[in-house]
């Protein structure tokens, strides 16, 4: 007798077997979404979040993320779930606990989506605790100032540039209007200042008054492509695999980011040569202690990339912010004229001049907590052993990111008018308070073993910068109606910030 199965026996069919192959596919994806959704189902966030990464990518593409996380604190509390892995939290003392020098956490696989080039790790990038460490022990003398002594006149030179720079081509008198874009020159500014100290000379944007290699385009690109697979690690790994890895930047690139790599390459490249001569700067310093010409190349990019934009990011806001409080504006100015004419203030002015500065100081800190210069979830992960959180076990795995808004706009510690630029919550609150005010904001250039090198010289710009310009100058927005243009990218993307700039009537 025949016992094979009859050929019309639809249970063999190929439609049957599709559809079967179909069944066992969604029953598998089905009960991982359930695993999944399971594993943190007692941490509350938005729905369809526990189940996909739409809710952070959607959030994303908007360029509303840090926004969003922010309303989520604010809706389901401090430890809010925003992905299918992925909490974020508004609470200070939890950061400060993951980014111990001897905390367990590590950086999770966000950082991966921030190289600049497939398989090469940079300081802001390396997720390997002990190689981040070794790394950044032969960099910390060169932020220090002990190994580059010309910092602060590095500094005071390129200040001095951009006041030529503006009284040549931007100074408006009542017969002739120049609106400038602060926006722009203040990054041409950042950029001189950090080109120059991570490889011993500027790259010429100020000299130019144009944006030297396309620069500010490429970065311009870049960010929002990296926060965006940034939050789907699987993407860029894919990316950054051999099969796609051909389409990254390169250094042998004649346009775009590539290109951009190419130059600090050949930057770094002469200062390795056998006759070099060691320099007091600070790629200097990373030879001395050690750096390899690879490394040295990917951190002086780094020092270039990071360094100017988050740094020329709070000289903006905190001019739109200025600019948009007339009691401010007044309050520093004279301020400035004091201390100018009670002689302690120097011209230029020292950073320990500027320090002694209140109001000043005390707007700078507003600057740094009105929009954090890195505004993205800097995912850290749960180490194995898992952690309790809020009395709530997290297992091991679990990334846990930054809620910017949510921490810097806190009303319990910044006050009911958190989201206001108000340098007055300085100066008026007592000690407690504006030491507790202060430990918040110093995690905007985060903390413990991941605290940002370059901190001191942002420092030294922010409080140089605005002596020398308003000691000099009147500025005034040009259209307050719509002042500038901002788009959040992980960074802040701002562009198009048109301002009138006068000459004052006694240069002081």
């Amino acid at each position: 007798m025949d016992n094979r199965p009859r050929g019309d026996d639809a249970s063999w069919s190929p439609a049957a077997l599709v559809a079967t192959a179909l069944g066992l596919a969604t029953a598998v994806f089905l009960v991982d979404a359930l695993r999944s959704w399971y594993r943190l189902s007692h941490v509350p966030g938005p729905f369809w979040a526990a189940f996909s990464k739409y809710w952070m990518v959607k959030h994303s593409l908007r360029g509303e993320q840090p926004y969003a996380i922010q309303q989520a604190n604010e809706k389901y509390g401090s430890l809010v779930r925003i992905g299918p892995n992925e909490l974020a939290t508004d609470d200070p003392d939890l950061l400060r606990r993951m980014m111990a020098v001897r905390s367990r956490y590590t950086r999770g696989p966000w950082y991966n989506a921030l190289r600049f080039q497939a398989g090469q790790d940079h300081l802001f990038s390396q997720r390997d605790d002990d190689e981040h460490m070794r790394i950044r022990n032969k960099m910390a003398a060169g932020y220090s100032g002990k190994e580059n002594e010309s910092m602060e006149r590095t500094v005071d030179e390129h200040i001095a540039r951009l006041v030529r720079l503006l009284e040549a081509n931007y100074v408006s008198t009542t017969q002739q209007y120049r609106p400038v874009d602060f926006a722009r020159k203040i990054q041409y500014f950042t950029l001189d200042v950090i080109s120059d100290l991570a490889f011993g000379h500027p790259f010429g944007f100020m000299e130019q008054d144009a944006d030297v290699y396309d620069f500010i385009k490429i970065t311009r690109d870049f960010f929002p492509v990296a926060v965006l697979t940034g939050n789907i690690p699987s993407l860029v790994s894919l990316l950054h695999s051999p099969l796609f890895r051909g389409l990254l930047p390169k250094a042998s690139d004649k346009l775009g980011f590539g290109a951009f790599i190419g130059v600090a390459n050949k930057k770094v490249a002469e200062r390795f040569e056998q006759d070099a001569v060691s320099q007091p700067d600070m790629l200097g310093s990373f030879i001395r202690h050690g750096l390899t010409q690879d490394e040295a190349s990917r951190e002086s990019l780094l020092n270039v990339v990071a360094g100017s934009d988050t740094t020329a990011t709070t000289i903006r806001l905190m001019m739109l912010n200025i600019l948009s409080n007339p009691t401010a504006y007044r309050k520093l100015q004279e301020e400035i004229d004091s201390g100018v004419q009670a002689g302690t203030i120097s011209s230029p002015i020292t950073d320990a001049e500027a320090r002694n500065l209140p109001y000043l100081q005390a707007a700078i800190k507003e600057g740094l907590r009105i929009r954090a210069p890195a505004a993205g979830p800097l995912f850290k992960q749960v180490p194995p052993e898992g952690d309790m959180i809020d009395g709530k076990f997290i297992p091991g795995g679990t990334q846990i990111g930054t809620s910017p808004f949510a921490i810097y706009h806190s009303k319990t510690i910044f006050g009911d008018d958190a989201e206001l630029f108000l340098p007055e919550r300085w100066l008026d609150a007592d000690k407690e308070r504006v030491a507790t005010m202060a430990s918040v904001v110093d995690l905007v250039f985060s903390a413990g073993k991941w605290g940002c090198l370059g901190k001191s010289v942002a420092f030294m710009e922010l409080n140089k910068v605005f002596v020398e310009l308003m000691r000099r100058f009147d500025f005034a927005l040009t259209r307050p109606e719509r002042p500038v243009h901002i788009q959040n990218a992980g960074i802040w993307l701002i562009e198009d910030f048109p301002v009138r700039i006068t000459k004052r009537q006694s240069v002081l």
